[in-house]
């Protein structure tokens, strides 16, 4: 890269982080760390065990931000006089390792420039990311599969818990319906761009092995994990509860819980945890912050919720996978499209996020 391109990028990593500056407020960042050290400090501290693990994931974000944007301004400073430096005599190591900070900064700064996309309510929250395959054919239930996978790697790669269910097979080669509990701060504020049909592929079946082009549909559905601020009831006369009536595997019991939902029509399906109880608080869980997603999106109360528009909200197709004769991934949203299929289907999907996100 040449100087007068390193400048342009250190002019723009420096705008970014000047807006940061102004989004993270440092003096009140100071103030909030030492307030939630005082609550910490108080005997009373640990008698809610939730409240009290969200304090310390709360100031354990702000010390992370404080120490970050110290970072990035030092690094960004020092690539600063490595360039007056290089002005006035050239050295290739000096050059090098300015260039290796700005890939550094590069990375680090272009995610905290998502981040700054999301403020909406719920944006900081966890997600429930269910996928949902359009039939019961083998191809179907292959492609639910792989964007199981997509979505699991790219949730580590942010460095998120995820929960995918009690006895899940990661080798699992089909999956008709299937629900993530992604535990992480902006995890909701980056995959609600993930919502809709999610993919149309097509390619030649290396299943059926006929030879001839077909097509698959995955449902993607996003909601954000709530926590306990958020407080309502769901009647019991809205709820038709289905349980296992069998067991199938004497050698493991079955604990899934089906929830419909029928006011809406929404149907929840939770074998997350081990027993049924605690899935049937879960599934709950899961119908509420549905309910609460869809009326933020329809822009109403929950009261409000329309019924009829569910449906053309959630299930839109928003983005082809072409696997063959060609390879291409595009958002029809957005029209970003990439011929790096392997590396989007390995979880690289960020630019489509970003891209969803700028609109």
């Amino acid at each position: 890269m040449e100087l007068l391109n390193i400048k342009r990028e250190v002019e723009r990593l420096s705008n970014i982080l000047g807006k940061a500056e102004d989004c993270l407020d440092l003096r009140e960042l100071s103030t909030k760390i030492q307030d939630l050290d005082q609550s910490i400090a108080q005997p009373t501290f640990w008698d809610n065990s939730l409240t009290a693990y969200q304090t310390l994931q709360e100031i354990k974000f702000l010390i992370s931000n404080q120490k970050k944007y110290q970072q990035w301004r030092s690094i960004l400073e020092d690539i600063k006089v490595a360039l007056e430096l290089l002005e006035l005599s050239a050295d290739e190591q000096l050059l090098q390792e300015a260039q290796s900070n700005l890939t550094q900064l590069q990375q680090e700064l272009n995610t905290l420039e998502i981040q700054q996309l999301l403020s909406n309510t719920y944006d900081q929250n966890g997600a429930f990311l269910t996928i949902t395959a359009s039939s019961n054919s083998v191809d179907a239930q292959d492609w639910g599969s792989i964007l199981l996978r997509m979505y699991h790697r790219w949730s580590i790669k942010q460095n998120y818990l995820v929960h995918v269910g009690e006895g899940f097979d990661a080798d699992l080669t089909s999956i008709k319906y299937i629900t993530l509990e992604i535990i992480g701060r902006y995890a909701y504020g980056y995959l609600k761009s993930e919502q809709g049909t999610h993919a149309k592929i097509m390619r030649l079946s290396h299943l059926k092995g006929d030879g001839k082009r077909h097509t698959c549909f995955a449902n993607v559905v996003v909601s954000p994990i709530l926590d306990e601020s958020v407080e309502f009831e769901i009647p019991d006369k809205d709820l038709k509860i289905t349980l296992p009536r069998c067991q199938r595997n004497v050698n493991r019991l079955e604990t899934w819980v089906q929830l419909f939902h029928l006011p809406t029509g929404i149907t929840v399906f939770c074998n997350l945890e081990r027993n049924q109880l605690q899935n049937k608080e879960k599934a709950l869980a899961i119908l509420k912050s549905r309910l609460v997603a869809i009326a933020l999106t329809q822009g109403v109360q929950l009261s409000q919720i329309q019924p009829q528009q569910i449906k053309s909200l959630s299930y839109k197709l928003i983005r082809e996978y072409v696997l063959h004769p060609h390879k291409n991934v595009k958002d029809l949203r957005t029209k970003v499209q990439t011929t790096a299929v392997a590396e989007v289907l390995d979880g690289e999907i960020d630019l489509f996020i970003k891209a969803y996100l700028q609109q």
